[in-house]
């Protein structure tokens, strides 16, 4: 999805144009590259073939002792090669999903990466997500700043504790999204039966960032830090019970009203960032009145979807209630979470 895949070193073009500054600013490149011919990376390509983004992730034990000071972990993960060429879409965003998702799926405790200062606009984005400065690698010209992220920490802070997800003294949700916005927001949610060409390098799709605009009241309740679990509904022509799933959890940043918007360009200024609904569409929302704009980061996707039928059976959720909107209790959370296959590594309970 999104242009990324994953791909032996062998299988990549070393002659593309988009190597030559990693050739400039590491000596040996090349040589290192043909070294690395079987091992996996993720590689992004434009439409023409072109690769724009790569990135190559090694797992390390115990002591990292090329860099000052060392990192010291039962498990690591390096990020040891990460580029992007930006291109307005947050393909960035969608990379830094890759490593953290791995991060997760191989328990690791740390996770760190070795930028050039020159790079600003990378250490702002590996910042934003809870990469911390750590300390140097090499000295001189080949010198490199290191950022290290604790991936078993939580701090109260949602972008930087991402993808972990804290439930102490918060309220989680259940939050219906309809099926035409549902895959192209959440793309690692996608259902089997969907075709996979909806998913396509624009910003909504690729950021952790996500803003819904609805216009339920009772979202107002949602404060920063509460959980939401994303509700996809049914298919049209299909029944709700056997084709409504829930298949992803967010963690909310902020919810505004209309009223906080001093004029439709405000609202689409803000709104059109991380949202699915273009120009004509969020004028229609605001022309409506009374629209809510929630924004969101989204921490995980079920690796099993749960039926309605089985939320209400299994889980207990009253099926008269209005599934737009509503209050789960700690225990339908922790048995949605349960069905659906999410890492236990990803909760936490941490009071702070």
């Amino acid at each position: 999805m999104n242009n990324i895949i994953p791909i032996t070193f062998d299988k990549v073009n070393l002659q593309d144009p988009f190597f030559q500054s990693l050739r400039e600013d590491y000596d040996g490149f090349d040589d290192w590259f043909k070294r690395k011919k079987s091992q996996d990376a993720f590689v992004q390509y434009d439409d023409d073939g072109s690769v724009i983004g790569f990135l190559y992730l090694k797992l390390e034990e115990k002591i990292v002792d090329d860099v000052e000071p060392n990192i010291v972990a039962d498990k690591i993960l390096k990020v040891g090669t990460f580029k992007i060429d930006a291109h307005g879409t947050k393909m960035g965003e969608q990379f830094i999903k890759i490593i953290l998702d791995y991060a997760v799926d191989e328990c690791a405790d740390v996770c760190y990466v070795t930028i050039f200062e020159k790079h600003s606009n990378l250490i702002k984005l590996v910042q934003q997500f809870g990469f911390e400065y750590h300390g140097t690698k090499e000295l001189g010209t080949n010198k490199e700043s290191v950022y290290v992220k604790q991936m078993n920490v939580v701090t109260g802070n949602v972008n930087k504790d991402f993808p972990l997800i804290n439930i102490s003294n918060v309220k989680k949700y259940l939050l219906g999204i309809y099926p035409q916005y549902h895959s192209v927001m959440f793309p690692d949610s996608i259902l089997n039966n969907e075709n996979k060409n909806i998913i396509t390098d624009v910003s909504y799709t690729n950021s952790i960032h996500k803003i819904y605009v609805c216009s339920i009241e009772q979202v107002d309740r949602l404060k920063y830090g509460d959980v939401v679990i994303l509700y996809r509904t049914k298919e049209d022509g299909k029944s709700a019970y056997y084709s409504s799933v829930v298949t992803s959890i967010c963690v909310v940043e902020e919810v505004k009203n209309q009223n906080d918007f001093l004029s439709f360009d405000e609202f689409y200024e803000y709104a059109s960032k991380y949202s699915v609904f273009d120009r004509n569409e969020l004028f229609r929302w605001y022309k409506k009145g009374k629209c809510r704009t929630i924004h969101m980061t989204y921490n995980a996707a079920f690796n099993k979807r749960i039926i309605r039928r089985d939320l209400i059976e299994k889980v207990g959720l009253d099926e008269n209630q209005y599934w737009g909107f509503f209050e789960l209790t700690d225990y339908q959370f922790e048995m949605i979470t349960h069905l659906g296959g999410v890492r236990a590594s990803l909760i936490k309970n941490n009071q702070l």
